[in-house]
C-alpha cells in the first residue's frame, strides 16, 4: 500500500472519489458536495488558515493504483477542545474494512501532528466549524442531514483498535411536527406574548442584515462559555452565514424574539436538503444547481426541517422566552399558514456534556435520534484519559 500526499488535481479527485468504493453497497449514504469539502482546504475560504492553522491530507492506494482510503490532519492553534492537553485534529477519514490500511492512515496523522508538538489527536473532526463534518457515526445509520458525517459501522472498530477513545458523544434530536406544547408551556408562552415589551415572529428576507446582527448578539450571549474554545461570532461572520443561507432560506421557519429592541432569542431552521443532493454524487455544477432549485422551490421536495441554531439569552431562559419562541413557531408551522410544508425536524447535534441543552431539547418534544462521537487518541500510552467534563 502506498500513502500519497494530496497535492495535485489528480490526487484531489482520488481523495473525493474514494467514497464511490467505500459506499457502493450502502444505499443510505449521501455523498457530500465536492465544493463543500474542498472549501475546508482552501486558504481563501477557510479562516482557520489566517490564525496559523495547518493542514495536510493523504490518499492510500494499493500497488495497482486503486484508492482505498483517505485522511486529513490539521492543527488549529485556537482549538483547545476542552482540556489542557495540546491536540491536533484528524478527519475526512474513509477506508476499506482493513485495520492495517486504517493504521497506516492514522499513523500518518499521528506522526505529522506529533512533530508539531501535540500530545494527542481528536477525530474525526473538521478543520473548521463544529456544525459540519464532525464526529463518527455510532448509532442509527439511516441517512444523515446535510454536512453531517456518515460512515459504515465498522469504522468505530477501526478507531478503537488503534487506541482512540470516546471523548464525547454528539446527540442529534428528532421531533415529529404536530406534537402540541404542554399546557404549562402554553401558559408561560401566553404570559410573555401578552406583554407588549416582548415580540416574536418569523423573519423577513428583506432584513437579513439586521437579523445577522441580532443572531450574533444572541449567539454570543447564549453560547459564550459553553465550551472552552468558544469563539465569539462577529457581525461580519454572521452576515456571511446569512448570505450563504439565503438561496435555501424559508423565512417562515426562521424565528427571532425581542425584549423591547434587544434580541433575546433565535430559532433558525432550514429545509433539510440532503434528500435532493443524493442524486448529484458530490457534483454541484450549473445543471445540478438548476435541478436543486427546481426541486427546492417549485416541487418543494424537502419535507424535513433542520434546526441549525436555537438559543436564548440566559437571563430570559426562565422568563418564558423559550416557550414563547416555540409557540410562535408552532402556530406557524404546525397549525397555521405553513402547516403542510414540513412533516418533521432534526436538531443540530448537542454534545453529551451539555446537559442544559439536552434537557431543553427534551422539554420541547425532541427525542434522541442519532449519535456521533468525537474520539481522542493520546500519544502517550500511559497518560490518563479523561472525557470532556460536564458543563
Amino acid at each position: 500500500m502506498n500513502l500519497i500526499e494530496v497535492n495535485s488535481p489528480q490526487t484531489v479527485k482520488a481523495f473525493l472519489d474514494v467514497t464511490n468504493l467505500i459506499y457502493k453497497d450502502i444505499p443510505n449514504y449521501i455523498r457530500p458536495l465536492n465544493p463543500d469539502i474542498e472549501a475546508v482546504f482552501d486558504s481563501e475560504k477557510n479562516k482557520k488558515f489566517e490564525h496559523g492553522g495547518e493542514v495536510i491530507r493523504w490518499i492510500l492506494q494499493r500497488d495497482n493504483g486503486e484508492t482505498i482510503g483517505r485522511v486529513a490532519a490539521f492543527i488549529d492553534p485556537k482549538a483547545g477542545i476542552g482540556s489542557d492537553i495540546p491536540v491536533g485534529g484528524m478527519g475526512f477519514f474513509e477506508c476499506i474494512n482493513d485495520q492495517s490500511a486504517a493504521n497506516q492512515l492514522f499513523d500518518a496523522c499521528k506522526k505529522w501532528i506529533e512533530a508539531r508538538g501535540k500530545e494527542g489527536m481528536d477525530g474525526p473532526i473538521n478543520f473548521g466549524e463544529r456544525d459540519r463534518f464532525w464526529g463518527l457515526l455510532i448509532e442509527n445509520f439511516s441517512s444523515t442531514s446535510y454536512l453531517q458525517n456518515y460512515n459504515p459501522p465498522y469504522y468505530q472498530q477501526l478507531f478503537e483498535n488503534y487506541g482512540f477513545q470516546i471523548y464525547f458523544k454528539q446527540i442529534t434530536f428528532y421531533r415529529k411536527l404536530g406534537i402540541s406544547l404542554s399546557e404549562k408551556e402554553i401558559r408561560w408562552a401566553n404570559m410573555v406574548l401578552e406583554n407588549d415589551e416582548y415580540s416574536f415572529g418569523y423573519a423577513d428576507k428583506s432584513k437579513l442584515d439586521k437579523y445577522a446582527k441580532d443572531f450574533a448578539t444572541v449567539y454570543n450571549q447564549a453560547w459564550g462559555g459553553a465550551y472552552e474554545e468558544f469563539e465569539p461570532l462577529s457581525e461580519e461572520a454572521a452576515k456571511n452565514i446569512m448570505d450563504s443561507l439565503k438561496p435555501i432560506l424559508d423565512e417562515k421557519i426562521v424565528y427571532f424574539g425581542y425584549h423591547k429592541e434587544d434580541p433575546i432569542a433565535v430559532f433558525i431552521n432550514l429545509p433539510e436538503i440532503n434528500s435532493i443532493l443524493k442524486s448529484f454524487n458530490g457534483k454541484f455544477g450549473w445543471w445540478q444547481k438548476l435541478q436543486f432549485m427546481w426541486r427546492l422551490k417549485v416541487k418543494k421536495d424537502c419535507k424535513r426541517m433542520y434546526g441549525m441554531s436555537f438559543g436564548v439569552v440566559p437571563k430570559y431562559q426562565r422568563r418564558g422566552a423559550v416557550a414563547a419562541l416555540l409557540k410562535v413557531a408552532s402556530d406557524t408551522v404546525q397549525d397555521g399558514e405553513h402547516k403542510d410544508a414540513y412533516k418533521d425536524m432534526e436538531f443540530t447535534w448537542i454534545a453529551d456534556y451539555n446537559v442544559k441543552m439536552i434537557n431543553m431539547c427534551k422539554n420541547i418534544g425532541g427525542e434522541p435520534y442519532r449519535k456521533h462521537a468525537t474520539f481522542r487518541k493520546l500519544f502517550d500510552e500511559n497518560a490518563e484519559f479523561e472525557r470532556y467534563p460536564i458543563i
